[in-house]
């Protein structure tokens, strides 16, 4: 049996578990019970099964079951909504789970318009505030809860350009220099602390580089929409400004380049950052940061750029101390999705050797046992998390996209803001 098999086993043993909403909604759930929610309910295996049936790998009808649990009740719209929760989350799975035209049209078109009113709010906040000289909160801009995962979900949906555009003309002008007590800021730069909320240990807040919940997912929004052929006024500038900022805080470390976290106002004084590398995760570390700006050079057709960026994550997989860093199997800042993206820089690669990589970041996923890996996700002591971001809806949709080899058919990972396609 090769490798592509015991991925497809292992993907097959997690969606058997969770195969019956009834019988899911019975486990321990850490997060809780939330079905609305991409990261860590129902929505997030219903993508699950969504791609596993479109590519012949599972039945329909356990999709269909899971979108009717995940939309059980009133779908959430307002401030408290995001792509990862919601009414924009059940957008993006219905989106994804119609295979034909016009399917789950009536559904999507009430769930389009819970999406564009928040928006739209969400839009006047941000260039109200902006007009105020007022900073920005993570949630305002991010790939998780903010208009950069809102972008993302239009972008997917390619119905509502226009709105998509406003999106992308908003991110143009958060990446411009701002002054505050004296000092020029980056636009992102946020009054509060990593974590979203106000803290005594970021007195005078951060600029946050990540991809969740920093400034390299409103890069990667911008280069997405670029390569589509969807653009505005100011959009390569963005882009560039970005990338000349990652520039600067771009450390070289024995095992190839490294980017901070974020940036503290004590650093961006010092112009000397924490240490790391860290974990080289999606969500903060080297893989999210190289898939970023490989996106961006892919863009601008940049290939020295393209290169670096690919040398910089096939470094960052070969690296025995960052890899060690790296402690579960998620999606989020695991091993799936190392894998996952190790897989989709490869396939628009200049550079060699990452193909190579994934036997090795695989294998304390697919060397267990599948029944055993997937009661370690479902039954642990500390509760389950079955979602994508964290849980292992995500785990076996890394497995399976390994397994076929080929894009998303359902496009999935768009909500992770990485994939070309």
């Amino acid at each position: 049996m090769d490798l592509r098999d015991d991925a497809r086993d292992a993907a097959d043993a997690i969606a058997e578990r969770l195969a019956v909403p009834q019988a899911v909604r019975s486990l321990d759930h850490r997060q809780g019970w939330w079905p609305q929610s991409l990261a860590h309910g129902a929505v997030g295996v219903a993508l699950l099964h969504i791609e596993r049936a479109r590519t012949g790998q599972g039945p329909w009808q356990r999709a269909h079951d899971w979108l009717a649990c995940a939309a059980e009740e009133p779908a959430v719209g307002g401030p408290d909504s995001h792509l990862y929760y919601g009414a924009p989350a059940l957008a993006f799975a219905l989106h994804a789970a119609a295979d034909r035209p016009g399917q789950y049209a009536r559904a999507l078109d009430t769930l389009d318009q819970y999406v564009t009113t928040a928006i739209r709010g969400r839009l006047a906040s941000a260039h109200a505030r902006m007009d105020r000289g007022e900073m920005a909160a993570l949630a305002e801009f991010d790939a998780i809860r903010g208009l950069s995962g809102m972008g993302a979900l239009l972008l997917h949906r390619d119905v509502h350009t226009g709105l998509l555009r406003q999106v992308l003309a908003y991110l143009v002008r958060l990446t411009e220099p701002v002054t505050h007590d004296g000092e020029v800021l980056p636009g992102w730069w946020s009054h509060l602390a990593p974590s979203g909320e106000a803290s005594p240990d970021y007195p005078a807040g951060h600029a946050n580089n990540g991809v969740a919940h920093g400034i390299s997912g409103p890069l990667a929004l911008l280069s997405l929409a670029a390569r589509r052929g969807v653009t505005v006024e100011g959009h390569r500038e963005a882009i560039t400004r970005v990338l000349a900022w990652l520039d600067q805080w771009q450390q070289e470390g024995p095992a190839g380049p490294w980017w901070p976290y974020w940036i503290t106002r004590e650093q961006l004084r010092s112009g000397v950052p924490g240490p790391g590398p860290s974990r080289p995760s999606w969500c903060y570390g080297t893989a999210g940061f190289a898939r970023a700006q490989q996106l961006a050079a892919l863009a601008l057709n940049d290939r020295d750029r393209q290169r670096a960026a690919e040398r910089a994550l096939l470094q960052a997989m070969t690296d025995p101390a960052q890899l060690g860093a790296t402690v579960d199997v998620s999606l989020c800042h695991g091993f799936a999705g190392l894998a996952h993206i190790t897989q989709l820089v490869a396939a628009d690669a200049l550079t060699p050797g990452l193909t190579e990589c994934l036997p090795r970041l695989l294998a304390p996923i697919i060397d267990t046992a599948p029944g055993t890996q997937t009661a370690s996700l479902l039954d642990s002591p500390d509760g389950c998390d079955i979602g994508l971001l964290e849980g292992a809806a995500g785990v076996a949709l890394a497995l399976h996209s390994f397994h076929t080899g080929t894009p998303s058919a359902s496009g999935w990972d768009a909500c992770f803001l990485t994939s070309s396609a």
